[in-house]
């Protein structure tokens, strides 16, 4: 090989070698600009969950349902000691949106409370149906901006027929509602992590008389706008 040919290879390999972090560079920013763009689109796709003909089904943890007994944090409570009593419940959701960020649908609230050994062991059924609204704030309307751009919040409220029957003490079935503020936020573009805090009551026709609390409510909520459950349906066939 010739001095000049080596000379040109020499020079061709130290400037491919000058080259690779440049354009490694130039990847890499095509990469963060790629995952910016990512993200950028599903903020905006996550806002597209909340338009008309979109479906919502999901849960809330506690049963929604006021009752004296009924006082864990998000309606559950677990007692370690021997004898000690627990709570459970949940509140599955179903909701179709009549029109842009307004939901209407359904919540079955069911739960169930044993109390501790010390306070009589008594158990409690909680359960109830419910119609269902809720309505999605926009960015800066009504002078509330959302926290996070992949959150909104709303306000929901319900009224139905539930029940709280105590084993072998007083019952109440009657009218009940709920009502107040949440917030959303979107770990995906289908999937919303919730927290609401509501007011409840229970208009009674048993042995008890008007019960009312507050409470704090922890969901899990899945958007699916209509084609996509039509998708799913006819894969199932």
């Amino acid at each position: 090989m010739k001095t000049n040919d080596i000379f040109l290879a020499n020079a061709k390999s130290k400037s491919e070698i000058l080259e690779r972090p440049r354009v490694m560079g130039r990847n890499l920013n095509n990469a963060l600009l790629l995952t910016i763009i990512m993200v950028l689109g599903a903020v905006g796709i996550s806002k597209a969950q909340l338009a008309e003909g979109t479906y919502m089904l999901g849960t809330d943890l506690g049963s929604g349902i006021t009752s004296t007994a009924s006082n864990g944090l998000f309606g559950f409570n677990f007692g370690l000691n021997d004898g000690a009593g627990f709570n459970v419940g949940l509140a599955p959701k179903v909701g179709y949106f009549v029109s842009d960020n307004f939901m209407l649908g359904a919540v079955v609230n069911l739960g169930y409370t044993k109390a501790a050994e010390s306070e009589g062991a008594s158990e409690s059924t909680l359960y109830g149906i419910q119609a269902l609204s809720r309505y999605y704030l926009a960015p800066g309307e009504k002078g509330v901006d959302n926290l996070l751009k992949n959150g909104r919040f709303f306000m929901e409220a319900n009224a139905g027929f539930a029940g709280v029957n105590v084993k072998e003490g007083p019952t109440t079935n009657g009218f009940a509602f709920g009502f107040g503020p949440g917030y959303s936020y979107f770990l995906t573009n289908n999937v919303a992590l919730e927290t609401s805090v509501k007011y409840n009551g229970l208009v009674g026709g048993g042995n008890t008389t008007y019960q009312h609390s507050l409470g704090l409510n922890l969901g899990l909520q899945i958007h699916l706008p209509s084609s996509d459950a039509k998708r799913a349906a006819q894969d199932r066939q």
